[in-house]
């Protein structure tokens, strides 16, 4: 596929309005925060946020019945059992996903 000369910009563009959004949206985040009074259970909340991320994402696709987003949640499961750490737990999860996939599961 070739992009017209008059739609060069189109690329660059697009890159440049994602790099707006995402330094807004992370400096605002930074500028909201000031605001916010860092107790222990908002300390404990940003820590587990990530998880809750990953989690909200990977069980949409386990309801609808996504194999390896059901690999995922077990290989989590089972690691955060075992460790009681997020960090290896969500990173099971993405490897166990990405391993079935390679693997020819869908």
């Amino acid at each position: 596929m070739q992009i017209e000369i008059a739609q060069s910009w189109a690329i660059p563009a697009a890159i440049a309005g994602m790099a707006v959004a995402t330094y807004l949206t992370r400096a605002g985040g930074y500028w909201l925060m000031r605001l916010v009074p860092v107790t222990q259970r908002v300390e404990r909340l940003l820590r587990h946020l990530a998880s809750s991320v990953f989690v909200a994402i990977v069980t949409g696709g386990a309801v609808k019945g996504e194999p390896a987003a059901t690999v995922a949640i077990v290989a989590s499961m089972t690691v955060m059992a075992t460790t009681r750490r997020a960090t290896p737990a969500l990173a099971s999860g993405v490897a166990a996903a990405a391993c079935w996939r390679l693997m020819g599961g869908h």
